[in-house]
């Protein structure tokens, strides 16, 4: 549990961080959403991270405040304090904070920019493929395959 997200974000592939301007709607939001088939948009100001919007936002904000999905900005909406941690954080330490704040996805950001979003997903999925691998390993060794 201490690999570093560095390792997780390659793992992950791709590259691609999903964003939107902080000019846009609500349902243009979702719309992007649902296109990419993603639980959060990362809101842009330029080239700053202005708010994170998620779909706990969509239910809690919008549909359980009744606004208007077309008419509603995401800046009214949007969580703006977000919280961010660098690529040097261990799996470990994204587990906890996740436990801790109750979030399911955090943009990681190095030197002032951001390098990619780690989601509670991804960090179930490494852990799953990291016990995997141990139990097979551990199968191999009792079934005599593995050389001590």
């Amino acid at each position: 549990m201490n690999t570093t997200l560095t390792t997780l974000l390659e793992q992950k592939g791709g590259g691609t961080i999903y964003t939107i301007p902080s000019t846009v709607t609500v349902a243009e939001a979702v719309l992007a959403m649902n296109t990419h088939k993603i639980g959060s948009v990362l809101v842009m100001h330029d080239l700053q991270l202005a708010g994170i919007f998620t779909e706990r936002d969509v239910l809690r904000r919008v549909v359980g405040a009744n606004l208007d999905p077309k008419l509603t900005p995401i800046t009214k909406v949007m969580t703006a304090q977000v919280l961010t941690v660098a690529p040097t954080v261990t799996v470990q330490e994204v587990m906890d904070i996740f436990t801790e704040k109750r979030c399911r996805h955090l943009p990681v950001m190095q030197a002032g920019r951001l390098v990619g979003v780690i989601s509670i997903g991804d960090v179930s999925r490494w852990v799953a493929n990291i016990h995997r691998a141990e139990a097979e390993s551990l199968r191999q060794y009792i079934a005599g395959g593995l050389s001590t």
